[in-house]
């Protein structure tokens, strides 16, 4: 089932801290948070989403914004749910409005999410990632345009110490 759109309760969060009053608004996941473009994984993502079947599906904001997050900072889809909870960034790069005291989802619900949006999903996002630092002059055209690959890293042929034929060697 689509995400449901939030309806907002001004007598409910009356006493809730906003997260713009929270936080300074110069940080660069604040800054990141602005400038890429929400709308977009919104209308491709959410054709993968069925009308009127099963349970309301999470936020596509917060799904996108958690893997950002999960691959900006190496974490696994644990400890990345877990220090959403922490960290009053992170929710506002997720589209939160206020603070949140309860963790968004289940882990499992990204490795669900990732099934769903499967490679080309991913790929979006890591296109997207490239448009806003191009966009925002952090990435030149000049500096995609060739790639170099580290081929230094290889495999040893370097025996454990307890393989066998050590043991044979030295007897």
């Amino acid at each position: 089932m689509k995400p449901k759109k939030t309806e907002r309760r001004s007598q409910e969060e009356l006493f809730r801290s906003r997260l713009e009053q929270m936080i300074d608004l110069r940080h660069s996941l604040c800054q990141l948070a602005d400038r890429i473009n929400w709308e977009s994984f919104i209308q491709e993502f959410g054709a993968l989403y069925v009308e009127e079947m099963g349970r309301p599906g999470l936020p596509i904001r917060l799904m996108v914004g958690l893997h950002y997050l999960k691959h900006l900072y190496g974490e696994s889809d644990e400890s990345v749910v877990v220090k959403y909870l922490e960290n009053p960034y992170w929710q506002y790069f997720c589209g939160n409005e206020y603070f949140e005291h309860g963790l968004p989802c289940n882990p499992t619900s990204l490795v669900k999410w990732r099934q769903r949006v499967k490679r080309e999903g991913i790929e979006k996002l890591f296109q997207e990632s490239i448009q806003v630092a191009q966009r925002s002059g952090h990435l030149k055209e000049k500096e995609i345009q060739r790639v170099n690959v580290d081929t230094t890293v290889q495999e040893k042929a370097i025996s454990f110490p307890t393989d066998a034929r050590l043991y044979q060697k030295a007897r």
